[in-house]
């Protein structure tokens, strides 16, 4: 025996405890499988072994080693199979045990315990169940909380609501909503679903949707569609089961047990009020100022006091209370004099009774005798909230029948007759919603007032009293009211019965009516639990299928009772196949003996009993035999069915044998085919057999043939809609995807003519394409392509909702089947018995709606509403309702929908006319040529808004009729537009935009007779006035000349007259051949307008005309003797030039996508080669291949001569095969033949040049092909070579792109060559020279150049000090930025080359150094970039790039397109240099690294990426406009995708957003907003997701990204925008609406961040956001402001907005932060008028303090500004002042403003501690601050600053000698009263300011601004500063000087003035004073630049 058998045969002597914990886990295990046995034994719930047990298991499922805690689990299963429900005193202690440990184990672990869960559920521990179940979601593994969902599910579906609560389940929902994990967003979705089973859709719509996302949603939404009907419980408690034997007894005796059980079974539905939590709405109610309010005089608080009540109470369910007090009040209300207040108080009591139900009936009771007399009001809304409300009272439950009789009996004596019949409508309302039981007891109490008010002299009364009655007698029968109708004469008794009657076919048909399900009822609950344990996952409820209503049918209750059980199952199955449809469709029941019993002699008995043998040859001789038996029966009609009955019971559907199984469905299809009449019946019972065999691939063939017979027997509609509900609900999905591929067959055999296409198609989209498997999802693309070869491309417009993937994949099986129509003939017909059955689909097949029900008066009547929104409204919901009728409508009822639009076409709203025009087009489109009929001649109204002057209008107006023409035919509309064309009302624009659409109509067609009657209109346009309409009448003319034929021109020449005629004789010359003349005409038109245009210059841009401009001149001349019809066009050159160059089959973009873009040069391989020469081969002409190819030298010349001489007349040719003729150039590169090299380098310019000629760049792929090759040989050994390379090296930098070939030139400086070391650095100091705005992001490279300073070489020293030379000139100083780390020996090479070249540069008197750069910077911050882009240095290419592209690596590695990039260096070169597909491999690693960071802010990796922030932006940025081109050549748009997700991901961390510089800023939001705008981005692929996610990305910039640089990019942004910038040329747009689009994205941005100013205010730079707005305004200058004020000009509006918004929250504190503003310029800067202006107004608004003293800032205005002190309190704005003065303090710059700043608030609040701000300060700091303080004491003492002066009194002012020294305004109401109380006039400026966004509001107010004083704006604008800078400080210092001393005079003679405008200045505040003396700090300094 071994030492573990010893061990574990002593542990079974221990106790169960200590076995059960034992430390070795072989005894644990033992012991757990021992306690499973015992427990299988015991048989006893109460046996006392079960109690002692109980208590182990907390412990054992806990268990460390996993099989021991799976064996545990068993033994626990064991234990609650055993015991009762007093074993739930450990349920909680468990099942918390098993939450902790168990479901993050295996899965037969998490099996187990979900298994547990169930019998503890079981067992009615469902509350300590749910209480670890929410323990259970919370856990942070994804991989515990699934199947605590899913075990959840399971005991819903299985024990149902009423045992499970659904309250805490809902309760737990939300949470799980937006869990992260996916699987668990599933399986909370398939359990709501499940709960929509139970409790209803609506409940749990409305409890739990709110606390969705709108994505969550929708796909519950879509999955609610596939929930219907209601569940059922398939397992019962504990408790229940032990009853179950009794029950099932009793039934079996009694006989109608399944009947009464199905009838109890029937779930109550679950009240969604007991679903929710009360709400207590006494304690809002109380705060929100209700008992005030309802006490209020004025009307409108009361019913403000009461709404607030109402919206409280509309709650679902309200928390009981005392609302005695309330209801009080509302009795009083109710009577209020003002109806609105009533009608207020009445909708609160209404809510009440919904939300408190029961507990407020006593309050009911209370209020209902007012509600009753207030039943005399006729005011319709009083009226209709009084019915609801008591209609509320009654369905909640507050009032009942018993408790309103005596007030019913009060309110049918009211003198009013309203009150009367109303109350008994009100009272038949409650008896048609009593119970039976209710009424029954209380109908002789009401039945008496019933028969009193049938003699009212009212007859509304009385029918009022009829219908009561009616209601009775419906509900408790007419003999409990015999004795009291006794007294009614016959008239009424009649009157009563035909209402009691009339209404009888609806009532209920009570329980006897439900449906009944016989299906054997649930199989017990214990022997469910003793087997084995099935799974259920809650997210299988979203596969679409339908869960299991109940458990597994048993067989015992089949009616078909046979021996065998298969012959059981299949019986079984040929039940469960039953739908609920007509009668005669449905097969009855019948058994096996019935069947025999009616087959008389037909079929030999011993063949029957062979079908039943269980020997499979038995079964298939006997098969084969009955098949001879029925081939040989001449007459089978008779006995179709039983034959087919037969079939299906033996041998069944359940034959396992194949054999056996292709004979019985060869012999039921030759029964189908064969009998002339096949019932319906028998396609039934087959249907479900004959689906499954099509699964297998055995039976495929058979049974799709039997299936198409049965489509001719009985029509293919009645097996499609009968084969739809098998296919969707088979768990075979193979029953699917093969049923739909012989759907596909079915409609190629018999078209769609006898199809539902609607059913069909919703199929499609709802189970086919939603299919997860492959072949269910191409299976039915088949089948809609098959449909599309029938019904045409309509059909797309039922599949617009289908995945954007599967949508391509219909594309291209359109275009496998294309439309055919009525020429698409049937193969096969259906019998024509059956044949008018078919549904009639017509040519086109698919369904149109009837919306005639949908155009209702109402929507007509609001079509004429005086409200222009509700008008819009009812178009857009016309626009809806063809929509959702897939726009395929019929001709009903839109007579009347056109007349209403009709109108709609001379709208005053321009914009709703534009609609409408639109909405015509749709409908016409929908209708197809039915709208001819019923338009009624509306086109006449469409074409008349062709005379709008708006473009847009007109182009709305052309769309409509191209939709129009596509429904009718141009034939019909012809009519109309010769009408229109001579209406004079048209105008030149509309007959010159109609006439180019016409031109356009009617060149796309070859022979058209109607085009005649546009003859007379088109030759009267010929002499037209306006030479637009003379132009676009002579096209159309020429057009109509072509298609209408000779002989009818002819024929209608007598309707013209005069010019017309003549012009239109001149065209027709000469007879009979004036076709051929106009072709010939065009063909002369042509070369002229070539031959003018060779005139003009080479700098157009039309390649093709330059084509033909050297083809003719060159054909011209050589045929000058010969006659003018040998002169050979463009086409024939063309066709000569195919000889040469053969470009029909070439691809050139797949022959780009193999290129490895490198920047190193490789030599060529050999397959390379070979693969060029292949190329040769198939694209050059035979003799140019062979010389091309040789390898003798001479041969190489004559080819490169043959392509030199062609060049002219092959350009295109070339261009499409320019990467293979520049991989041949590399070729010969490589071999380096002197003689081929040099005619190679002879040639390469010519074709470079044609190349720029054409307007042609090369392309990526082609650079990398021959670029590194030149830049490698550029080092040839002979120096003819070497400079013809460079030549072409510069030709090809200035026509490709400097920044694009600089990587490669950089990868030369590694070559091993020295000589081509040399001249990449020589090229390197050429590109610095001439392209240095190009080049300037990638000057860190000039650390390699000044590393080859140490090389041994003299040579190479020499011309990288050289280059380095030419880049000191260039950037001055600066250039030691780039250079890198030297030796002390290279620098003082490089110093004294520098030297030198400083001496040099003055001798040419060139400057100094750095001098040029610095003024391209001026004059770009200046004037813009436009001077920049005129001089060739600034192009959209470049502008991009930022001067960090090359920080850590200066030269980029080779780009691998396999292996992706290995650090975040590298991925930034990737990004910055590979293509779009190879950068994506880039912005993972990027993005990868972000997500390290972020989840780690504290980590050195974040610091790191900050300082990249703007590198890694800037790099982005210049990918966008490159993935989105890339993308838009029909590429993926992957790429573009990940640019967005990696700068979303940059800018959702703040930090990274912060250190993006403002010029990166600048690119990438041009960038963004322009791809906004771009018109080809949402054809892209996804393009709907790209433009979503430009707008989010967009968004989080403006919320994340520095706020002063937004403000300020944005402002600048606002300008008219270079049109080099927009990514593609405008198409129908001008530049002036494309910028006023740009700029109206701008202006939305602008409008986001102003919206946040107020709490941003002190985050931002207001100086910096100041002198934008000065630049801007001041470049438009007063004139412009004026026009574009009279234009409502939006840039404008918004930047006065903002100015505004800044002014209203700084006030007269603005003025210290025009510190970057030029004050002293003159003319004055026009934003000071217009801060002026602000500060006057807001304080005559009231919005800043108007009286107060100069010195005071915003924050000491607070208390009179905002009446909020919570908002803006003054202390709270003291301290942000504090804070911006201290961080002034704390920097160099800006520390004596600080100071003097710090020392006015002490002066201003000597009692604000100012050192209490400073505790966290150091000591330093403090003393500091302290010696500062005092030292300004000490100033202002000496009179060296302004005095200060007493808060009362403000500062005095002088006049000054000189108006440069006018004021600032700044406001002050009272000086301005006293200048008009001393008679002094303002002089009023000679401008005036135009409004603001705001200035609208100050004129609403009435508000009148008042002119301003200063006449400096007379003087015209100059320029602000000269060429220098110099002069410009000195002048500015000067004026700033002089201005701060006239101050400084003011306060020292201050006391003096009184009146400060008697002077005529206006005193200054101090934060004024405070900006200007930063600004003379920053002159002094020389920080500031002109602006």
């Amino acid at each position: 025996m071994s030492e573990d058998e010893k061990l574990l045969k002593e542990a079974k002597k221990l106790p169960w405890e200590d076995r059960l914990l034992h430390k070795n886990w072989k005894v644990r295990n033992d012991a757990n499988i021992d306690l499973a046995a015992l427990c299988d034994s015991i048989t006893d719930p109460k046996d006392p072994r079960l109690r002692e047990f109980g208590s182990f298991f907390k412990k054992t499922v806990a268990d460390s080693n996993a099989p021991v805690q799976e064996k545990a689990l068993d033994a626990l299963i064991a234990y609650l199979r055993a015991a009762d429900a007093d074993a739930g005193r450990y349920a909680k202690e468990v099942c918390d045990a098993i939450v902790a440990k168990c479901l993050t184990g295996r899965p037969k672990t998490v099996e187990k315990s979900q298994a547990v869960f169930m019998l503890w559920v079981e067992l009615e521990a469902v509350d300590a169940f749910l209480d670890a179940m929410e323990k259970a979601i919370k856990n942070k593994v994804a991989k515990a909380v699934v199947p605590a969902i899913d075990v959840m599910f399971q005991a819903l579906s299985e024990f149902g609501a009423k045992i499970v609560p659904p309250k805490r389940i809902l309760k737990m929902l939300p949470e799980l909503f937006d869990h992260q994990d996916q699987n668990v967003r599933a399986s909370s979705k398939g359990l709501t679903l499940e709960l929509c089973r139970w409790i209803g859709k609506d409940p749990v719509k409305s409890i739990l949707f709110e606390k969705m996302r709108d994505t969550m949603k929708k796909e519950l939404e879509a999955e609610l569609v596939n929930v219907s009907g209601s569940a059922r419980p398939s397992r019962k408690i504990r408790s229940e089961q032990d009853k179950e034997p009794e029950q099932e007894a009793l039934a079996e005796v009694v006989g109608s047990g399944p009947i009464e059980e199905s009838v109890a079974d029937v779930p109550q539905a679950i009240d969604e009020y007991e679903l929710v939590d009360p709400i207590d709405i006494l304690t809002p109610l109380e705060k929100s100022g209700f008992w005030d309010g309802v006490k209020a005089t004025k009307w409108s608080e009361r019913k403000d006091a009461v709404a607030e009540l109402t919206r409280l109470a509309s709650v679902k369910r309200i928390a009981p209370g005392d609302f005695t007090e309330i209801c009080r009040t509302l009795k009083k209300l109710i009577t209020d004099v003002n109806i609105a207040v009533a009608v207020e108080a009445i909708q609160a009591i209404g809510n009440l009774a919904r939300g408190l139900r029961t507990n407020f009936s006593g309050n009911s009771r209370y209020l209902l005798p007012v509600l009753l007399e207030k039943l005399k009001e006729k005011k319709p809304a009083l009226n209709e909230s009084l019915i609801q409300t008591l209609q509320a009272m009654h369905k909640a439950g507050c009032l009942n029948l018993a408790d309103v009789v005596e007030d019913v009996k009060v309110a049918v004596k009211n003198k009013v007759p309203l009150v009367r019949s109303l109350t008994l409508n009100w009272v038949t309302y409650c008896i048609e919603t009593s119970n039976k039981a209710v009424v029954l007891k209380l109908h002789k109490d009401y039945v008496p007032i019933c028969m009193e008010s049938l003699n009212d002299g009212t007859p509304e009364v009385r029918d009022a009293a009829f219908s009561a009655l009616a209601a009775i007698a419906k509900l408790v029968g007419m003999r409990p009211l015999e004795r009291s109708l006794e007294k009614l004469d016959d008239v009424r008794k009649k009157k009563l019965s035909e209402m009691i009657g009339g209404s009888g076919s609806g009532l209920p048909s009570g329980t006897n009516s439900a449906p009944v399900q016989t299906s054997g009822g649930s199989l017990p609950s214990m022997e469910a639990s003793e087997g084995s344990f099935v799974r259920k996952s809650a997210a299988s409820m979203l596969s679409g299928k339908k869960p299991a209503q109940t458990a597994p049918v048993n067989k015992k209750g089949v009616p078909v009772k046979l021996n065998a059980s298969k012959k059981g199952d299949g019986a079984g199955q040929l039940k469960a196949l039953k739908p609920v449809e007509n009668e005669d469709v449905e097969p009855a029941d019948m058994s096996l003996e019935e069947i025999e019993s009616r087959l008389d002699s037909l079929i030999r008995a011993d063949t029957i009993s062979q079908l039943k043998s269980t020997a499979w040859k038995e079964r298939l001789e006997a098969i084969a035999a009955f098949k001879e038996q029925v081939e040989g029966i001449q007459d089978l009609d008779q006995s179709v069915e039983i034959f087919i009955r037969l079939l299906c019971v033996v041998p069944g559907w359940n034959e396992k044998n194949v054999q056996v199984q292709q004979q019985v469905i060869e012999v039921i299809t030759h029964i189908a085919s064969t009998a002339k009449k096949f019932p319906k019946k028998c396609v039934v019972l087959c249907l479900l057999g004959i689906s499954e065999r099509v699964a297998d691939i055995k039976t495929r063939a058979p049974a799709m043939k039997c299936l198409t017979t049965f489509s001719e027997a009985v029509g293919p509609g009645f097996i499609f809609e009968r084969v739809y509900k098998i296919m969707k609900e088979h768990k075979n999905p193979k029953v699917l995807s093969e049923g739909i591929l012989w759907m596909v067959s079915a409609v190629e055999d018999f078209g769609v003519s006898h199809l539902k296409l609607k059913d069909l198609i919703d199929f499609c989209k709802d189970t086919g394409l939603q299919s997860s498997a492959a072949a269910t999802r191409n299976a039915t693309i088949k089948l809609i392509g098959a449909l599309h070869k029938y019904v045409g491309p309509d059909i797309k417009g039922f599949l617009t909702d289908v995945k954007p993937a599967l949508l391509s994949a219909l594309d291209v099986e359109y275009e496998k089947n294309p439309y055919e129509g009525a020429s698409a003939v049937p193969k096969k017909a259906v019998k024509p018995s059956e044949s008018t059955l078919s549904v009639a689909g017509g040519i086109d097949g698919l369904p149109r709606e009837d919306i005639s029900g949908k155009v209702t008066p109402a929507l007509l009547k609001s079509l004429e509403s005086p409200d222009w929104k509700v008008r819009l409204e009812s178009i857009e919901a016309v626009n809806k309702i063809l929509e959702e009728a897939n726009k395929r409508i019929q001709p009903t009822g839109t007579v009347e929908l056109l007349g209403g639009l009709r109108g709609r076409l001379y709208d005053s709203n321009k914009n709703l006319v534009m609609a409408t025009l639109a909405t015509i087009g749709g409908v016409a489109s929908a209708m197809g040529p039915a709208v001819e009929k019923s338009s009624k001649g509306i086109l006449s109204d469409v074409l008349k808004c062709l005379g709008d002057n708006k473009k847009h209008m007109r182009e709305c107006t052309l769309a409509t009729l191209d939709t129009w023409v596509t429904a009718v035919q141009l034939d019909k509309v012809v009519p109309y537009i010769a009408s229109a064309l001579m209406d004079a009302k048209l105008g030149a624009e509309g007959r010159k935009d109609l006439f180019d659409w016409l031109s356009r109509q009617l060149s796309g067609l070859s022979n058209f007779s109607d085009a005649v009657y546009l003859l007379k209109p088109a030759a009267s346009a010929m002499t037209d006035k306006s030479s637009d309409v003379r132009k676009a009448a002579e096209a159309c003319m020429t057009e109509i000349l072509k298609v209408s034929g000779q002989e009818t021109i002819t024929k209608n020449l007598k309707d013209i007259h005069g010019p017309s005629l003549a012009i239109v004789l001149e065209r027709l010359r000469p007879p009979g051949a004036f076709h051929d003349s106009f072709e010939s005409a065009r063909t002369v038109s042509t070369a002229l307008a070539s031959k003018n245009s060779s005139k003009v210059g080479k700098s157009t841009s039309n390649g093709v005309l330059k084509h033909g401009n050297r083809a003719l001149s060159s054909r011209v001349n050589s045929t000058k003797g010969s006659r003018p019809e040998t002169v050979m066009t463009v086409q024939d050159i063309a066709v000569q030039s195919q000889a040469l160059l053969n470009v029909k089959d070439s691809n050139k973009e797949d022959r780009e996508r193999l290129i490895i873009r490198r920047f190193k040069f490789e030599e060529l391989r050999f397959e390379q080669i070979q693969e060029l020469e292949n190329d040769v081969v198939k694209y050059f002409r035979e003799d140019l291949q062979r010389r091309l190819l040789s390898t003798d030298f001479k041969k190489q010349v004559d080819g490169i001569e043959m392509l030199q001489k062609a060049l002219p007349s092959i350009r295109k040719e070339v261009i499409e095969l320019l990467d293979i003729l520049l991989r041949w150039f590399v070729l010969r590169f490589c071999e380096s033949n002197t003689t081929c090299l040099l005619k190679v380098l002879e040639f390469l310019p010519e074709l470079f040049d044609t190349l720029r000629a054409e307007g042609y760049t090369m392309t990526e792929s082609e650079a990398a092909i021959f670029l590194p090759c030149l830049i490698e040989k550029s080092g040839h050994n002979i120096e003819k070579v070497r400079e013809k390379m460079r030549e072409l090296t510069k030709q090809i930098v200035h026509a490709y792109s400097a920044t694009k070939a600089f990587p490669y030139i950089l990868e030369g400086l590694r070559s091993k060559n020295n000589r081509t070391r040399i001249e990449c650095v020589d090229l390197v100091g050429y590109l610095i020279d001439n392209h240095g705005t190009e080049v300037g992001g990638q000057l860190k490279s000039l650390q390699i150049v000044a590393s080859l300073t140490a090389e041994r070489d003299g040579e190479i020293r020499k011309a990288a000090l050289n280059t380095l030379a030419t880049g000191y000139k260039i950037l001055g100083e600066d250039i030691w930025r780039y250079v890198g780390k030297l030796t002390d020996a290279q620098k003082s090479m490089l110093d004294d080359r520098f030297k030198w070249k400083a001496r040099e540069m003055d001798k040419r008197k060139e400057g100094k150094p750095g001098e040029a750069r610095a003024a391209l910077r001026r004059s770009v911050r200046e004037y813009g970039s436009e001077i920049a882009e005129q001089s060739g240095e600034v192009s959209r290419e470049s502008y991009p790039h930022a001067e960090l592209h090359m920080e850590r690596h200066p030269i980029p590695r080779t780009l691998s397109p396999v292996n992706g990039p290995t650090d975040w260096n590298e991925a930034l070169e990737v990004i910055s240099y590979g293509s779009p597909e190879q950068s994506v491999e880039g912005m993972k690693v990027v993005c990868h690294e972000l997500t390290q960071a972020t989840n780690d802010p504290e980590s050195s990796g974040m610091d790191d990426i900050v300082k990249d922030a703007d590198r890694l932006v800037s790099c982005l940025a210049s990918k966008v406009a490159k993935t989105f081109d890339f993308s838009l050549t029909g590429a993926s748009s992957r790429s573009c995708k990940y640019v967005l997700n990696t700068l979303m991901q940059t800018f959702q961390n703040k930090r990274l957003a912060h250190a993006v510089k403002e010029s990166t800023l600048d690119v990438l939001i041009t960038e963004l907003l322009l791809w906004l705008l771009d018109e080809r981005v949402p054809r892209m692929d996804d393009g709907s997701q790209l433009l979503k996610a430009l707008n989010v990305l967009m968004l989080k910039i403006l919320d994340n990204a520095e706020r002063t640089s937004s403000f300020v990019v944005l402002i600048n942004l606002l300008r008219p925008l270079d049109p080099s910038r927009w990514p593609s040329p405008a198409q129908n747009e001008t530049a002036a609406i494309r910028n006023q689009k740009f700029s109206d994205l701008v202006v939305k941005c602008l409008i986001k961040l102003t919206k946040v100013l107020q709490s941003t205010i002190f985050d931002v730079d207001l100086d910096r956001i100041l002198q934008s707005i000065h630049v801007y305004l001041q470049e438009l200058g007063m004139d412009e402001i004026r026009r574009r004020a009279g234009a409502d000009d939006k840039p404008l509006r918004m930047v006065k907005t903002v100015l505004h918004e800044l002014v209203k929250f700084r006030g007269t504190a603005i003025k210290g932060h025009l510190s970057m503003v030029p004050i002293d310029m003159e003319p004055q800067p026009i934003i000071l008028a217009y801060i002026d202006l602000n500060l006057q107004t807001l304080a005559a608004a009231r919005m800043l303090t108007p009286s107060g003293p100069v010195g005071q800032t915003h924050w000491g205005d607070s208390a009179a500004n905002n009446p909020s002190p919570a908002t803006h309190s003054a202390d709270s704005q003291l301290k942000q002042e504090l804070a911006a003065i201290f961080k002034k303090i704390g920097d160099k710059q800006t520390c004596s403003i600080g100071l003097y700043e710090l020392y006015r608030i002490t002066q201003l609040y000597p009692k604000v501690d100012i050192f209490s701000q400073l505790q966290n300060a150091s000591e330093a700091f403090r003393t500091y601050i302290r010696d500062g303080l005092a030292q300004m004491e000490k100033n202002a003492a000496a009179g060296r600053t302004p005095s200060s002066l007493p808060m009362s009194t403000p500062p005095p002012a002088i006049t000054l000698p000189s108006p440069k020294f006018a004021p600032l305004s700044p406001v002050q109401t009272n000086s301005l009263n006293d200048a008009k109380s001393l008679n002094l006039r303002a002089e009023p400026t000679n401008f005036s300011l135009p409004p603001s966004h705001t200035d609208e509001d100050i004129a609403t107010n009435g508000i009148i601004s008042r002119s301003l004083t200063s006449d400096h704006y007379s003087s015209e604008r100059s320029d602000r500063y000269p060429s220098g800078a110099t002069a410009v400080t000195s002048g500015t210092l000067d004026a700033i000087r002089e201005r701060m001393k006239s101050i400084q005079l003011a306060a020292a003679d201050g006391s003096g003035a009184e009146n400060p405008v008697q002077s005529g200045v206006l005193p200054m505040d101090e934060k004024a004073l405070s900006g200007l003396q930063a600004r003379m700090e920053r002159l002094k300094s020389g920080s500031i630049e002109p602006l």
